[in-house]
């Protein structure tokens, strides 16, 4: 297989790790001596102070190690933060008893104790686990996938394009695998009482409304989650190369281990910003709908407002976002630098031929 054939298979700039002038050394090199490769012993120069392994980039291994990762990424930080997401759903759920995120945690700890502030932690574990496993093995293929479509240089051209289409179809698998989880948990969280966690709050609620109404929270979950994901994912890709272009003095491809995930991690968290003011609005409505039965997303207008939708519990769902996704962006290229594969995101591409 000639070079220019895996060329259109893997575009450049999609795990770039090296300046310009140093890809043009590395594909000489190839070049040289592509009689002798296939594109199954083809890998991607990874960041320095890996850890020895070492995994090809578009093989299974690469897709399962991208799925691991997205689940530890998600599980972990989700769980992390059960506390706030508990605040958050309590003040759009009953906003005259929930007034502050101080007030908020006072009352818990008050009428549920300790324990209370973690109520609800276990469908939050298992649902986002699942979610991120989808959302990011899913992202890694669709990415390579519409990249190919387009060719090589659309695929430079249009970068932004595909990776907003890539999280979006990513996410609209990841919500199907989200949401019976997510339901449980809201129930859980924002009716005392109801059940003690997924255990008996996952059979207490199928018995209430059928298994069907595990999905009733569907549409404005994907109303929340994919715009959400595509912020998350095109912004997470651009922010990263405008620090790598006017931030960071050093070339991507010589920088730290440390460094190139201290910049992912502060890519993720401006990001993470951006998200939570785009899917704010159905975020609100995914706590009403999963909160009262037969609740539609007219009586959530009413009793909210379009204001009220879009603004209540804002600034505490901002702080918490913005932590969430600067830290599962850094496990995530965490995981992926164990395996020897590149960080996220870097340099701008290279100029094509």
């Amino acid at each position: 297989m000639a070079f220019s054939d895996i060329e259109s298979l893997i575009p450049s700039y999609l795990y770039s790790t090296t300046s310009v002038n140093s890809s043009k050394n590395f594909s000489t090199t190839l070049d040289n001596h592509h009689g002798n490769m296939d594109q199954k012993n083809f890998l991607i120069a990874a960041p320095k102070e890996g850890s020895g392994y070492k995994v090809e980039m578009y093989t299974p291994a690469f897709y399962a190690a991208s799925t691991i990762g997205g689940s530890l990424s998600c599980c972990l930080t989700h769980t992390a933060v059960t506390p706030l997401d508990l605040i958050k759903c309590n003040m759009q759920i009953d906003p005259a008893k929930f007034k502050s995120i101080s007030s908020g945690f006072g009352i818990l700890l008050k009428e549920q104790g300790i324990r209370g502030l973690f109520r609800g932690w276990a469908p939050t574990f298992l649902g986002y686990g699942a979610q991120g496993a989808c959302k990011y093995g899913f992202y890694e293929y669709f990415k390579k996938y519409y990249s190919d479509l387009a060719g090589a240089e659309n695929a430079v051209k249009y970068k932004t394009l595909i990776y907003l289409a890539g999280s979006a179809s990513a996410e609209v698998i990841a919500d199907v695998a989200l949401c019976p989880f997510e339901a449980v948990k809201v129930r859980v969280q924002t009716q005392p009482g109801f059940a003690r966690g997924l255990s008996d709050g996952l059979p207490k609620f199928i018995k209430a409304e059928g298994a069907a109404g595990l999905y009733k929270g569907i549409v404005p979950l994907w109303g929340r989650q994919i715009p959400y994901t595509m912020m998350k994912f095109a912004s997470f890709e651009t922010i990263v190369e405008q620090l790598y272009k006017h931030a960071i003095p050093t070339p991507k491809d010589q920088c730290s281990n440390t460094t190139q995930l201290g910049v992912s991690f502060a890519g993720g968290y401006l990001a993470g910003i951006l998200c939570a003011v785009v899917s704010h609005p159905a975020d609100n409505l995914v706590s009403f709908l999963n909160n009262a039965k037969g609740a539609t997303v007219g009586d959530a207008v009413n009793k909210l407002g379009v204001w009220g939708l879009c603004t209540r519990g804002l600034p505490l769902r901002i702080f918490m976002i913005g932590t969430l996704t600067g830290a599962q962006w850094g496990i995530y290229d965490s995981f992926k630098v164990f395996f020897g594969l590149p960080t996220t995101g870097g340099a701008p591409p290279p100029a094509q031929k």
